[in-house]
């Protein structure tokens, strides 16, 4: 058997490398091609911005590749595509952001559509009705990033750049306010509605309102805010009052602000600070008072015409309001009366006392406490006879108010003070009396017998007509009875006297003889005048005698 070989003598296997082979020159062109158009592909990617989706309710106006989206009117992008929602519902918007405004959009940005509007706060959009309409941008604070978004259907009032601070107004009612209308200060356009909703509790409104720099800083922890909205007209017991703020608070509505002059309160208001709403200018500026005394009245007579509200006087001053009119039921007799409560502000009402009547020390204020106000008030009611009384503040519109005044010969009462409220006494209204007095005349009229009265009139009526046709008939029996004798005699008088003038001019001296014919013609002709004068005198005795005759004519017998 052979021996095994040694290993190390036998032959070893070499790793040979492969030969590679030469590359061509051909593959070098498109190779720097593609890395060229990598490179223009990347910094393409880099140069351009976010594309970011808007979602709106509609899209008016809006088309790919043609509508841009503008930042204090700079374009900053340009919409891409424009299409439906899933749901079909609304308008999905997708656009291109440049990309020096990539850190603009965050989270708080708001987008909306620019176009034409017209409202009663004013005209907005007119430049779009030659370039189109396009998507307007209001940048946010925030510092998150976001690329979807939902569009705004109202465009916003204020914009960042704008500086002032927002606040919150309570109100009962919206009225005629709307977003933009303006809000005043002194009658200076100072701010402007910006929004408005309904409470959480859903028994008021709340309205914010932005006012500008520097009016901003009129607004005080003590400021009033009211509706200035249309024309106030008010008619109570105090006349006609019409108030307005502007011509365009007048159309579209505003609000007026102001800090009352005795309120020394300069603290001024936070940003978003809440308000009350006052319905107008006299309730928001009314000065509270510091001391309110109620007190009731009962009135044994109508009260229509009296409401909430109505001035309270004493002596013809303010001094308090009626709270509360109804009726109430005397509780001996059981005869149903008015019960009146109203307020006085005794303060106020002392306070306008001369100086050192009722225990004053020059220079001090008349502070009084319950008690003695009460024993002020107990002696001007037994010793000065002070009453209450209804008294009409307009005939026009009716309305009374309650006013206290002096009434010395008022019989004496008691008062209850420890009574809550207390009942103060009082004297019937003038009213009541007047009517009293018109309707015993009425009676009186109604009295009256208005049918024989008539018949009285009508037969009376009868007896004229009857003389007024026996006058007639005597005239016309004057007419053709006497009148023809009166112009006879008168003729006749006319043709003697004309004879006798005629033969005057045609006398001489040759015929003045008594024997010569114009004579006696000429002693003829004067007694026929003689016997004309006499007859009309005879005419002239008779109806002096008988003066009848003018208007019945002669009688058989005279005839």
């Amino acid at each position: 058997m052979a021996e095994p070989q040694d290993a190390a003598a036998l032959p070893q296997a070499t790793v040979v490398p492969k030969r590679r082979g030469r590359v061509s020159v051909v593959w070098l062109v498109p190779i720097l091609a593609a890395v060229v158009a990598i490179g223009i592909a990347v910094q393409r990617l880099l140069a351009e911005g976010p594309t970011i989706q808007i979602v709106f309710k509609e899209a008016e106006g809006i088309e790919a590749g043609k509508t841009f989206i503008k930042y204090k009117d700079v374009k900053i992008g340009q919409v891409t595509a424009v299409e439906l929602t899933e749901d079909y519902g609304k308008v999905t918007v997708t656009a291109k952001i440049a990309k020096s405004a990539a850190g603009l959009i965050v989270d708080d940005a708001a987008f909306w559509v620019v176009e034409p509007r017209v409202s009663l706060s004013g005209v907005s959009g007119l430049s779009t009705l030659l370039s189109g309409n396009y998507i307007g941008f209001e940048a946010g604070k925030s510092k998150t990033t976001k690329r979807h978004f939902k569009g705004l259907e109202i465009p916003p009032v204020i914009t960042g750049d704008q500086t002032g601070r927002q606040f919150v107004l309570h109100a009962r009612s919206l009225g005629s306010l709307g977003v933009g209308a303006p809000v005043y200060y002194r009658s200076l356009r100072a701010g402007q509605v910006v929004a408005y909703g309904l409470a959480a509790d859903g028994k008021s409104i709340d309205v914010r309102i932005f006012v500008h720099a520097p009016y901003d800083k009129y607004v005080t922890t003590a400021t009033r805010f009211w509706n200035a909205s249309g024309v106030d007209v008010s008619i109570g017991a105090n006349g006609v009052d019409v108030r307005t703020a502007s011509l365009v608070a007048l159309i579209a509505g505003g609000l007026a602000f102001e800090t009352p002059s005795f309120d020394t309160g300069t603290d001024l208001a936070a940003a978003n600070a809440e308000f009350t709403l006052y319905n107008d200018q006299a309730t928001a500026m009314q000065q509270p008072e510091s001391v309110a005394a109620r007190y009731v009245l009962y009135f044994d007579e109508t009260l229509r015409g009296l409401s909430v509200g109505a001035p309270v006087t004493l002596l013809g001053l303010p001094g308090g309001t009626v709270t509360d009119v109804g009726l109430d039921i005397h509780p001996k007799t059981m005869k149903i009366r008015g019960r009146v409560e109203v307020v006085a502000y005794p303060e106020r009402l002392v306070g306008q006392l001369r100086k050192g009547s009722f225990q004053q020390r020059a220079g001090e204020a008349v502070v009084l406490d319950t008690k003695e106000r009460q024993l002020l008030i107990r002696r001007v009611i037994e010793h000065g006879g002070l009453r209450a009384q209804l008294r009409s503040g307009n005939l026009l519109t009716g309305q009374l108010y309650v006013a206290f005044d002096a009434f010395p010969n008022a019989p004496k009462v008691k008062i209850d003070w420890s009574r809550d409220p207390v009942e103060l006494p009082v004297v019937k209204s003038t009213l009541p009396q007047l009517e009293d007095r018109l309707t015993s005349i009425l009676a009186k009229i109604d009295a009256l017998q208005f049918d024989e009265i008539g018949r009285d009139i009508r037969a009376t009526l009868a007896a004229f007509d009857q003389l007024m046709k026996d006058t007639d008939a005597a005239v016309k029996k004057f007419d053709v009875e006497v009148t023809p004798e009166i112009k006879s005699a008168l003729q006749a008088f006319k043709e003697t006297s004309a004879s006798a003038t005629e033969a005057i001019k045609n006398t001489d001296t040759t015929l003045l003889s008594p024997e010569a014919p114009a004579m006696q013609e000429l002693r003829a002709t004067l007694q026929e005048f003689t016997r004309a004068a006499r007859s009309l005198r005879i005419l002239t005795d008779y109806l002096e005698q008988h003066p009848e005759a003018l208007i019945r004519g002669k009688t058989e017998e005279e005839r």
